[in-house]
Formats: C-alpha cells, sequence, structure tokens
C-alpha cells in the first residue's frame, strides 16, 4: 500500500489545504474576538440599580441528571454564580434586559434573556467533541475522560431533520469503523457492520443495546425522533461486558427522558418528502430495443464482411416474438413503458408529537408517530405507528423506579410487481387484453405479466412490543453502593395473509402465517463508587439471563374455484397444506468490571465475563471473555506544558469477546429427500436422514483484539478528535466442512481456521469560525479496514468455497480479460467473435480454469466522510460527504452484462444505454455473440464513490410574536439525500447489492424534504 499516494488523494478529495486555512482564520478571528471583549467596559453591582433574583436548576439535557458546578453568568458584567450538587442556583441580575450564560466543561455554552422570569431551568448539551461528555458504556455510564476503549458517540443532532425513517439511516458515514449500507425498499433496515468481518459462517449482526437491554426485533420498529443517543463500543475491550454475543461489536441506544423539575415541554414535528431514483437506470425503449434486436441478428441485418453496411432486404418484423407482429407480419406501433407503469414519485409523510417533564420526583416522557411511506415501485409501502412511555419516580430518596415502553405498529400491505419482469417486458407489448383485463402471459412464453404479483390481496403487519421495567437502590447505609434490577421484555406478532387469483398456475393460490416471538433480558446489576484522595474506584457485578422463543403456523392452499374469500377461507382450496415450527433457547451471564483512576490522570479499566449458551455442544456449554485497559491523560501532568492542548489521553487495551453458534449447530442436522416410489406410477415419498454430523465439541468462536488509541483537544477546542490503531484476529471459526459420505453423513459443523483485521479510524472536529452571528463546524471521519484469512482447515485454500490464504473473506477470484474477438479475427478454439477475450494467465498457452487469478477484493480501501455546518445567526446549513474507496483493486462489483442471439434474448428487453459490442461499435465494453464461449468470464469494475449524501437548511423563527404565544422554538427546514454521487461505476448505485448493469437491481432514492419543528 502507497500510503503517501492515499494521504495525497485524501487531501485532493476533501480540500483539505482550504480546511486548514479557514481553520486557523476562524481561530486568529476568535481570539481576536476575545481580546475585544476584554477591553469592554465591564457592569459592577454597584451599578446594578434594582436587581432582579433569579433562581432554577441545570441539568444535563441527554440524562436529565442535575448538573453541579456549572457557572451562571449575567454577560457583560463580573456576577457569577455556580450551581449546588443538586444543579440549583440563584443569582442577581440588574435588570429585564439582562442576558444569563450557562457554561460548563464538556457541555456547550447557552445563553437565555431574563425577560419576566424570575425561574430559570436549563438542559444543558453534551459537547460531541468534548473529552468530558458522558457516554454509555454498557452497564452505566462513563465521563468520556475515562474511557479507556474505543467508544464512539453518533452525531444525531446535525441528522434529525434528514428523511430517514430507520435510526440505522442516521449512522450512514458518520462513525468511524462503523459501516452502514444504503436503503432501497420502504421501512427497511440497512446492513450494519463495526470494523470489518470476523466470521465465515457465524452470527454477523452487531449487537444492539436498547435502554439497556438487548434489542432482538426489528431496527425499524424504533421512532428516531425517540432516540437521545447512539454509542458505538467498538473494540474488545468495551464490548467484553456483553462476552459472547459482542465479537461483531455493540451498538447502545438509549432513548429521550423527562428532565426534573421542569415544566411540561410540547414538541411536534412534521415532514413530508419526496422519492425518485438517484440514477437514471432504466429498460430500453421501442427504437433502442428494435435497433438492439437487429444488432443481434449483425450476420444477417448488415452485410459482410465487415457486417456494418445495413442489408436493404433485412425485415426485422420476421425476427421478433409473433407477439410484436401484427396479422400481415409488421410490427405493432406499440412503445408500452412497463417499467413506468410499475414505479411513481414515492413519498414520505413523518409526524411526531411528545410530552416531557417532571416534579422534583418524577420525570416523564410521552411520544406518538406515525409515518407513512410509499416507494418508488408501487406497492412497496410502510406504515408506522408509534407510542412511547418512559417514566422515572423517586418515591424515596434511596429509591428509584422506572419503565421505557414503547409499542410498533407497522403496516407492509402490497405486494411490488416483479422488477425483473418490469425490465424483461418487451416495450411492444402491453399487459392488458382487449378488454382491458391483465394478459397473464403477455409474450410468447411462460413469463408470467409483472402485474399479476401486485394485484394481490396481501395484508402484512408486524407488532412489536418492549418494556423495560427496572427499580434502583442506592443504599443509604453505605454511600456508594447501588443496585438495579433490569427487566427487558420484546414481543413481536407477524401476520402475513395472501391470495392470487394468477397463483400456482393460475388456478388460484393463498395462505395465512403466523408468528409469535418473545424474549426478556433479567439483569441484576450492582455498583459501587468511592473516590477518596486521589483515588477514583467504580465497580460493577452482574448476573443475568436470557430467553428467547418462537412459534410459527402456516397454512396455505391452491387449486381454487374461486376466491372470492380469498385467505379467509383456505378450505375451498382443492390442496391443502399445513406448516409449524418452534424454537427456544437460553443464555446466562456473570460479568465483573473494575475501573480505576488515580489522580484523574492514570486509567485502569478490567473487565471479565462469562456467558453460557444453550446452542453449544455439551461439552463446551460456557466461555470467558476478559479483557482489560489503560488510559493516560498526558494533559494533565506537570511537565506537559503546552499552552494549545487542552486534553490528551493515550488508551491501550486487550480483550476477547466471542460469537455464538447458530441453534442446533452442534446437533445432528435432519435432512428430506425422495425416498420411495410405490409401485409402478405410484406417488413418491419422502424420507428423513441425517446429514449432519453432532459435534459436542463444537465451541465458540473468540476475537482476540489489540487496540491503541489517541483523544485530544487543542486550541480551546477548536480543534478535537481521536485516532485508533486496532489489531483483531478471530479464532476457532464456525463452519461446515464437506466429509466424504462414505461416513454416511455429508458435512460437520466445527471449528476451523483464523480470521485477522487490521485497520485505523480517525475521527476529527473543527470550530474553523466561531463568532456571534456565525459559525462554521467540520467533522472528518476516515477509516482502513484489511481483512485477512490466515488459516483455514490446514489443506490450503478453499478454493470451491472462494477462500483464500492471505486474502480476504471477500477476495475476487477469477479471469483477467484483453478486450472482444472481433470481427476478421481468428479466436482460439471454443470462442468465438463477439465473446470476452480471456488472458492466459499462466502462460501455458490454453485458457482453462488455471488461469483464473486473485483479481483483488470487494472490500473497500478506505472510507471517509466529511460533514460542515454553518450557522448565520438564525439560519443553519449542513452538508455531508460519504465516500468509499476502493483504491487499485479494492471495493469490486461483478458488472458483467452480456448478450447471446437467443429466442428469449431476442424476445426479452433490457436495460437502456449498456455499451454492448457490435461490429459496428467495435470498442463495446460488454460482450454480444451469437456462439457461446466454452468459459464466459464475470468482469469486476470499481464501485469507488463521493456521494453529496446529506443536506439540510433550518431557520429558526424568533421574534416577539413566538414568544407572546408561548412559542420557545419553530424551525423550518427542507432537506436533501443522496443528492448526487461521482462514480465511474455503471447502472444501479455501487454500494447496492447487484447495483450494476442487471436488470434485478434497485434504484438508490433521492429524497427531498420539507418540515417543521415546534416547542411549546
Amino acid at each position: 500500500m502507497n500510503y503517501k499516494h492515499l494521504l495525497v488523494k485524501i487531501i485532493r478529495i476533501t480540500f483539505l489545504p482550504l480546511f486548514i486555512l479557514f481553520s486557523l482564520t476562524g481561530i486568529a478571528l476568535a481570539n481576536s474576538a476575545n481580546a475585544h471583549a476584554v477591553l469592554k467596559r465591564k457592569l459592577t453591582p454597584e451599578l446594578m440599580g434594582n436587581a432582579i433574583s433569579i433562581t432554577g436548576k441545570v441539568v444535563d439535557e441527554k440524562t436529565g441528571e442535575p448538573l453541579p458546578g456549572v457557572t451562571i453568568k449575567v454577560k457583560g458584567t463580573t456576577i457569577a454564580t455556580v450551581t449546588n450538587a443538586n444543579g440549583m442556583y440563584t443569582i442577581n441580575a440588574p435588570n429585564a434586559e439582562a442576558v444569563l450564560a450557562f457554561s460548563f466543561l464538556g457541555f456547550e455554552q447557552q445563553e437565555k434573556p431574563v425577560g419576566n422570569d424570575k425561574v430559570i431551568n436549563i438542559a444543558l448539551k453534551a459537547s460531541q467533541s468534548s473529552l468530558n461528555e458522558v457516554v454509555v458504556v454498557g452497564y452505566g455510564t462513563q465521563k468520556r475522560q475515562y474511557v479507556t476503549g474505543a467508544v464512539a458517540s453518533a452525531n444525531l443532532n446535525a441528522f434529525r431533520d434528514a428523511p430517514n425513517t430507520n435510526v440505522a439511516q442516521n449512522l450512514q458515514g458518520t462513525v468511524p469503523g462503523l459501516n452502514v449500507g444504503p436503503v432501497t425498499t420502504s421501512g427497511s433496515t440497512p446492513t450494519i457492520t463495526i470494523r470489518g468481518q470476523n466470521t465465515i459462517s457465524g452470527n454477523k449482526n452487531v449487537l444492539i443495546i436498547l435502554d439497556g437491554v438487548q434489542y432482538n426485533n426489528s431496527l425499524s420498529s424504533i421512532n428516531p425522533d425517540d432516540i437521545a443517543s447512539i454509542d458505538i463500543l467498538k473494540d474488545a475491550s468495551s464490548t467484553a461486558v456483553y462476552g459472547a454475543q459482542a465479537a461483531n461489536g455493540v451498538i447502545l441506544i438509549t432513548s429521550r427522558k423527562g428532565a426534573n423539575n421542569s415544566k411540561p415541554r410540547i414538541n411536534i414535528s412534521t415532514s413530508y418528502a419526496t422519492e425518485t431514483p438517484a440514477g437514471n437506470t432504466h429498460p430500453m425503449e421501442r427504437d433502442e430495443y428494435l435497433e438492439h434486436v437487429r444488432n443481434l441478428y449483425y450476420t444477417k441485418a448488415f452485410l459482410a464482411p465487415d457486417y456494418t453496411t445495413p442489408d436493404p432486404s433485412f425485415n426485422l418484423a420476421l425476427y421478433v416474438d409473433h407477439t410484436q407482429r401484427d396479422a400481415n407480419n409488421n410490427l405493432v406501433p406499440t412503445d408500452f413503458n412497463w417499467y413506468k407503469a410499475g414505479t411513481k414519485t414515492g413519498f414520505i409523510n413523518d409526524n411526531q408529537v411528545s410530552v416531557s417533564g417532571g416534579g422534583e420526583k418524577v420525570n416523564y416522557l410521552i411520544s406518538a408517530a406515525y409515518t407513512n411511506q410509499a416507494g418508488y415501485i408501487i406497492y412497496d409501502l410502510f406504515k408506522r405507528k408509534n407510542l412511547r412511555t418512559n417514566l422515572e419516580i423517586q418515591p424515596k430518596s434511596w429509591l428509584k423506579l422506572g419503565v421505557q415502553a414503547f409499542g410498533s405498529f407497522v403496516n407492509n400491505d402490497g405486494a411490488e410487481p416483479s422488477l425483473t419482469d418490469l425490465f424483461q417486458m418487451g416495450p411492444l407489448n402491453t399487459p392488458y387484453n382487449a378488454d382491458g383485463s391483465l394478459n397473464p402471459y403477455p409474450m410468447a412464453t411462460n413469463q408470467t405479466n409483472p402485474f399479476l404479483a401486485s394485484n394481490v390481496s396481501d395484508f402484512e403487519r408486524h407488532n412489536y412490543l418492549f418494556a423495560n421495567l427496572f427499580a434502583q437502590i442506592d443504599f443509604p447505609f453505605l454511600k456508594g453502593l447501588s443496585y438495579r434490577l433490569n427487566f427487558g421484555n420484546n414481543a413481536r406478532s407477524d401476520e402475513h395473509y395472501f391470495a392470487s387469483q394468477y397463483g400456482a398456475g393460475l388456478t388460484g393460490s393463498a395462505y395465512k402465517n403466523n408468528e409469535q416471538y418473545y424474549d426478556y433480558t433479567l439483569d441484576n446489576i450492582l455498583t459501587y463508587n468511592k473516590s477518596f484522595k486521589k483515588h477514583s474506584i467504580t465497580a460493577t457485578l452482574l448476573y443475568g439471563a436470557v430467553e428467547r422463543k418462537d412459534d410459527y403456523t402456516g397454512a396455505s392452499a391452491n387449486g381454487f374455484t374461486g376466491l372470492t374469500l380469498g385467505y379467509n377461507n383456505l378450505g375451498q382450496g382443492t390442496n391443502e397444506f399445513a406448516t409449524s415450527n418452534a424454537w427456544s433457547e437460553q443464555l446466562n451471564y456473570q460479568m465483573a468490571r473494575i475501573n480505576y483512576a488515580y489522580n484523574g490522570r492514570y486509567l485502569l479499566t478490567a473487565t471479565v465475563r462469562r456467558d453460557g449458551y444453550s446452542g453449544f455442544a455439551a461439552n463446551n456449554k460456557y466461555a470467558t471473555f476478559p479483557s482489560a485497559s489503560l488510559g493516560w491523560v498526558f494533559s494533565d501532568e506537570p511537565f506537559v506544558h503546552l499552552p494549545w492542548l487542552d486534553n490528551g489521553k493515550l488508551r491501550a487495551s486487550y480483550g476477547v469477546s466471542g460469537n455464538q453458534t447458530a441453534r442446533y449447530y452442534s446437533l445432528d442436522q435432519v435432512s428430506t429427500q425422495t425416498a420411495y416410489v410405490f409401485g409402478d406410477g405410484g406417488t413418491t415419498q419422502y424420507g428423513q436422514y441425517v446429514s449432519t454430523l453432532a459435534n459436542p465439541n463444537l465451541k465458540w468462536e473468540r476475537t482476540f483484539e489489540l487496540n491503541f488509541g489517541l483523544d485530544f483537544s487543542l486550541f480551546k477546542g477548536r480543534l478535537s478528535g481521536s485516532l485508533d490503531y486496532y489489531d483483531r484476529h478471530t479464532k476457532d471459526l464456525l463452519f461446515s466442512v464437506q466429509i466424504p459420505t462414505i461416513t454416511g453423513f455429508t458435512a460437520i459443523n466445527t471449528n476451523v481456521g483464523e480470521i485477522s483485521n487490521k485497520g485505523v479510524e480517525i475521527s476529527l472536529s473543527s470550530k474553523n469560525i466561531a463568532r456571534k452571528d456565525f459559525g462554521w463546524n467540520t467533522t472528518f471521519a476516515f477509516s482502513k479496514n484489511v481483512n485477512k484469512i490466515m488459516s483455514l482447515l490446514g489443506t490450503g485454500d478453499l478454493v470451491s468455497s472462494n477462500l483464500f490464504i492471505g486474502q480476504s473473506i471477500n477476495a475476487v477470484y477469477g479471469y483477467r480479460t484483453n478486450g472482444i474477438y472481433q470481427v476478421g479475427e481468428t479466436p482460439p478454439s471454443g470462442y468465438y467473435t463477439g465473446n470476452l477475450r480471456i488472458v492466459d494467465n499462466n502462460g501455458d498457452g490454453k485458457i482453462n480454469t488455471d488461469d483464473r487469478t486473485i483479481l483483488g477484493s470487494a472490500d473497500p480501501a478506505y472510507r471517509f466522510s466529511v460533514l460542515n455546518t454553518f450557522t448565520y445567526k438564525n439560519l443553519s446549513l449542513s452538508a455531508f460527504i460519504n465516500s468509499v474507496q476502493g483504491g487499485s483493486n479494492g471495493y469490486l462489483g461483478s458488472n458483467s452484462p452480456s448478450q447471446q442471439l437467443t429466442d428469449n434474448s431476442v424476445r426479452w428487453n433490457s436495460m437502456s444505454g449498456i455499451d454492448f459490442w457490435n461490429p459496428g461499435n467495435p470498442n463495446g465494453k460488454y460482450p454480444m455473440y451469437i456462439n457461446s464461449p466454452t468459459i464466459a468470464p464475470t468482469q469486476y469494475f470499481s464501485r469507488s464513490f463521493v456521494r453529496l449524501q446529506d443536506v439540510t437548511l433550518s431557520y429558526k423563527i424568533n421574534n416577539s410574536f413566538t414568544k407572546r404565544i408561548g412559542i420557545q422554538n419553530l424551525t423550518v427546514f427542507a432537506s436533501g439525500k443522496n443528492l448526487h454521487t461521482w462514480t465511474k461505476w455503471q447502472g444501479w448505485d455501487p454500494e447496492i447489492a447487484n447495483g450494476g448493469l442487471t436488470i434485478n437491481g434497485r434504484p438508490l432514492l433521492k429524497t427531498y424534504s420539507f418540515g417543521l419543528n415546534l416547542t411549546l
């Protein structure tokens, strides 16, 4: 890897020189402004006249906890005070025009005019760039200054107004090391990975913790507006508290809550967004399609020897499907756009309302939301209703009780037409008969009309219920000792009812499927906090259990004489079927953790967790996962005299986390196959057989990770960030090994091999300009991960599984190509004009499978993102750029459309604008041929892109009228998503699976949104 070349490329792309220039300019301007402020005349108490006594309370906006030690100043004077241990304060203001300024290390400064208020309560927002913000670290919280693991906090505020229906969309590209894919269907959850792929056959899912409890349902059930913060645990030291399920990283989601001693606060927001494809991918229309058919028949439509001069005797109508000709064998005049008929402009309508507040011993938040999304493909529908209640009460000074509960009710009614068929149907055909009814077979094949799939009765509902009940006791007889009981309940019911008169070969089909899922988590957490002299200790003990169970029942039928009752009377079907399934699994675990700090500068965290899981083999039900990490706040050392250094901390950690097997993976597995035929012409009977051999010694995958990190803040908070380097090795990989069938089995699940992930992550935040009326902030994120298979079975590469020692799990293995065989060339035996020319890679004079080689990897070389936020008075503009780069041979994707002259290739339509080869287009990129080659290689191309992903413009309306009618905040906004992508990739979006020049891809959607936020 040429790191110098890589650095230059990053600098060019992100305009770093301008970034540095404007940062330094902003720092100079701010320092100048500060110097000017010192020269201003100070108002002393003697000049005050009739003072106004103001009281109030200051709390943390995220947690609602009181903040002691907050400084409150009367702006422009020397009058100041600080909050007490309960966050309370009293201050004398000179008059009603005075302005109070609230400041606290680790939080953003806030100003409040006195006006006619005698009580002013303030909720301070934690500074995202501060080392002193409070973060969730698993079974507790911790000041960032004392965090010794790789823990990142997502910047949710920058994307609050983005048109996202799933909370994971707010994370895309924002946190280095956290990789979130795109969304192409309504309400769906994107793929999420942290620090590369650690497993081959094991669980690949990131562990989601919601309000301290494991959440195993879809993130699409959660209302993004209910979320207060998201923290990401990336290294083994920080994830070790979750042991056996944490090898893929942990995402901690904390919902919003009310604040004690605050008046009821009503928040209302509404927005409307439109959705259209971000690209211009569509099928060929009539003229292009007919020209394409002509080129397929180039040996007949054009004259030899070069086949570039049209043959005047060629009648194209004789070579198309007979459904595309009239009675006189002329082409029908039809030019029907199937794709346009199956798509429309989509929309998202999002509405939120919440009420929060609290008294001295109670705080509450009640919210409701309704989201209605219709995607670009017709009947791609998603509707969600959310209700949430978060309540905390403190009946005694030593006792706190609470509940965090929500219900989510999702409607996915409706079935899409087949997008593949919408592309394949020819523009000379239509979906309708002469009487206006749907024609089941528009072309002379058994390929059905794509609108049969959407002309159905489809009822699909998903209901989610979640409740975490907790009680916390702060023992009065031993200060610092507390006990917390969490009882989390998580349930889901799925109903999918379907009926189609066109199903089962047009005989009609219907089904009713019901599934019930439930899990509970019971955690007992004992915490002890003690500070004495220069020592600070926090010890945590955990004992917990999880149980999950699922029950499924399905009934179906086909062969209906009539579907008047649809799926509500399956007994009308000729053939009836019933299926059922159920499973359960249990986990229990214990964890001990100690956090120690000496003099606030020397830090230690040590954790050990023991997990047991019912799904593992008899000899390995339990496993232990230890970790340790160190931190050094070097900026607090007396010998460090750097006036530009605010905070600096070095971190080092090492730990082990686990990955559990699939359910029943260690047991004998039974499959079915055709077994008996009773008599000549008799029916075939199925039998069962044991296909997979049990393995009583199957054990947990283990991930060992070493992490080094640096956190810093410079120039009085002007520039802050973090740098992490990690080296991660996953051993005892869960893998299904094929064994000789002479044993009576086909496979055994066992532990083999090792995978390595190494990488670097950089996060920078700068306050480029910080003036009274104008501000400009920038956040830059960069990550690089190198994935490598270190060992497998001990027998070398597993070519059939595409696994190679020393290469990425996602290595691309195939043939190199060098153009296309032209008219007049003599291709080697087995190859013809129009075929791709395969490179004889080993130089043996033959083209065969021995010429395959490693072409590169589907993994990115690196990722980066840049967020710029500009504020001018009440106007705010943010722009977010996200990018994935492949370097010289990374982030490769299959993109190899080809056309061979067959009945179907003539009959079927294809994607518009593909640069197919033909004699008149000898430099065409993709092959088109009459005869199929012996080997038809796949072509791979870079998917590198830079995307203008999110832009939001907002304006806060703040005038005397809004104040007079009691409006605390009224903000209107406009936002756009996926506005433009710079890439050389062709076809669908480069970030989407099947995203090339294929007819079975889906478009990335460009979204424009308008809305308002109101606080009363």
